[in-house]
Parts: C-alpha cells; structure tokens; sequence
C-alpha cells in the first residue's frame, strides 16, 4: 500500500531547501492545522446529510430532495443559515461560561479528530499513547456541556447538562476497558503500530471472542458517550425542550450541532482503527490475486469506508431503538457493561499469557 509519508518527507526536502528548517516546520504544522479544520467541516457535512438520508429511510420517506441535486445543496443552505443567525445574548446568565463553553466543546472534538490515522502516512497526532491522548481529550468535551447548562442560568439546560455529564462520565469507563482489552493484545497504544499489527488479519476476526464483545461494547459506549439516540436523554425535546443547548443560538448553536456529527464519525474511526483494521486492505488467506487487488484501493479509502459503514450500524441503532429512561441508561452501565468489560479484559488477559491468540 502508498505511504504517504514519501510525499510529506519531499514537502519536507523541498521547503528546507529554500527557508530555514524552523520556518519550514512552522507552515507545514500551519498548513496541517487548516487542512484538519477544513476535513473537520466536510465531514460534519457529510455526516449531516447522511443522517438525514439515513433517517428519511427508516421512516420510508425520502429527506432532502429539492435544493440541488438529490438535496446536496440544502445542507450548504442550512450552514449559510446558521452563520447569518444572530447569536442573542441571554439575561442573568454567566456571560463569560456561557460564550466559553461551545469552543471547549469544538475543541475537545478536534483534538480528538486529529488523533485518527486515515492512511500510512497521514497520522497527524501519532503519539505512543495515541489511545491515552484520544481519550483525555474527548472527555473535555463533558466540561463545556456542564459549563453550557452553568451558564445558561435555566433549570432545563442544567438538568439536560447534569444528564449528560453522568452519562459521558459513565459511559467513558466502559469505552476505555473496550479499547484497554485491544491494548492488552496489541501492546500499544499507538494508531499506527495498532493498525499494523492487523496487516495479516483485522482483529474483529483475529482477536478471538474478546475482541468482537470489546467492539459491541465500544460501539454502544461510544453511541451513549456522544448523546445519540436511544441514549440522547441529555437532549430529550419531550422533556428538556432542547437539553443544555436550549438558550444558544446562531453559530453558538452551530458549533454544538457540528461537535455532536464529528463525535458520531471519531468513535466510528476509533472503531475502525482499533477492531477493523483502519486503512488495512481486506486479506482472505489463499486469495493471493483477491488480496493484490484489494492492496491497490487507496488506505484513505478503505479507511472512510469502514467508517461510514460503522457510522451507519450507528445511525441503525438511532433510528431503531426507543429512548432509554436516565435510570435505565446508567443501570446499563453500572451493572452490565462494566462488569461485561471487566471480565472481557481479564480474558483477554488470560490469552495473551498462555499465547491462545493467532
């Protein structure tokens, strides 16, 4: 498969050769940091859309199909909508909160963001606590949804704040042992040395039971972790009207809206770095020809297209299930999945020592 750390090593070459190395490092980071934004907001696009899409056929209709071909422009009218809205400032609230915590949230997403390997060579943050790093900085996320409904000074986002911090906090523990079970196996916790070890075999596949029950659990972690339905109680219009957004608006709105599609895509990617082998070809043992075409299809693309198809089992769920009570939705935590995830990791714990893996 193309490594696309050639071409950023002849960047590199290239910029030295006409400025000085410090000044170089400083446009490629400043032009790594632009292109991150800009991915970050076509996929909140995509992502968007797909939703609708998604949910237009589970409710057999059709979604957005008059601005622009198959309803495409429609979400560039909503984001020019969004941008031209007036951010109205709310009486008695904390001014300063209130302003603060939809940019804690943005920012806790694109940290996050950064962290995910979309092909060999294209690792932005690559640390050797990748999978450390990636969890510290999401859950920073919990602190501008509890500084939003602070803020606010309205009973209705704090009870929608207070709802979705226990639920982060909550959900955040088993999603940690999921990933902390593929840890144990791998012995990394980097992206790249992760997806590595899965060039002869995805561990979904090759990770015996443990890993599949790591990926179900992670998958309905990350879904409550990120406030979707049948977990988005934080958000319950019926109840809250809107949750801890209730008093934003404009692109203070826009900002929460984007954060809550971005999330949905980081633990699709997460999911598809850790259990489906991030930007690995699929390989069958004996197809050698199977396996030569599948190595010339781009890492980026198998990458995005395991996680969109993750985003969608995601999306099934949403559209599936009903919403849960805030006590169902803890006891589903505390008394199951943590002792599920407990025992899974001790497990996998149990196979790597006597070496019962593949």
């Amino acid at each position: 498969m193309y490594d696309f750390s050639n071409v950023t090593a002849r960047i590199h070459g290239f910029l030295t050769m006409y400025m000085h190395p410090d000044l170089a490092v400083f446009l490629e980071c400043l032009f790594v940091g632009v292109f991150i934004i800009l991915l970050y907001v076509v996929i909140a696009v995509i992502m968007i859309y797909m939703e609708r899409k998604v949910c237009a056929a589970f409710q057999c209709r059709i979604g957005p199909n008059r601005v622009g071909p198959w309803g495409t422009v429609q979400l560039i009218c909503d984001m020019i909508k969004m941008l031209t809205k007036e951010i109205i400032s709310i009486r008695k609230s904390d001014k300063f909160l209130y302003n603060l915590a939809p940019f804690i949230v943005i920012l806790a997403s694109v940290m996050a963001f950064s962290c995910l390997p979309f092909s060999r060579g294209m690792e932005v943050l690559d640390f050797n606590v990748g999978i450390f790093f990636l969890m510290a900085s999401s859950s920073i996320g919990v602190v501008g949804i509890l500084l939003a409904g602070w803020g606010s000074n309205n009973k209705y986002s704090l009870i929608g704040a207070m709802r979705s911090g226990a639920q982060m906090i909550s959900y955040e523990l088993s999603a940690s042992l999921s990933l902390l079970t593929i840890i144990v196996l791998t012995d990394t916790m980097q992206f790249s040395e992760i997806v590595m070890r899965q060039q002869d075999g995805w561990f979904i596949f090759k990770g015996h039971i443990p890993a599949l029950i790591a990926f179900i659990i992670y998958l309905i972690a990350g879904n409550a972790e990120v406030n979707r339905g049948p977990f988005d109680l934080p958000e319950a219009e019926s109840e809250l009207t809107a949750g801890y957004h209730t008093e934003y608006s404009g692109m203070h709105f826009g900002l929460f809206y984007v954060a809550e599609f971005v999330n949905l895509f980081i633990v699709a990617g997460v999911a598809t770095t850790v259990f489906l082998g991030g930007w690995m070809p699929l390989h069958i043992s004996g197809l050698d020809g199977f396996n030569a075409v599948m190595d010339w299809i781009p890492g980026f693309v198998w990458f995005f297209g395991k996680a969109f198809f993750v985003v969608w089992l995601l999306m099934w769920m949403k559209w599936t299930f009903p919403r849960l009570r805030i006590d169902q939705i803890l006891t589903l935590e505390w008394k199951y999945l943590i002792p599920i995830s407990m025992l899974n990791l001790l497990v996998m714990v149990v196979i790597v020592v006597f070496k019962l893996h593949f």
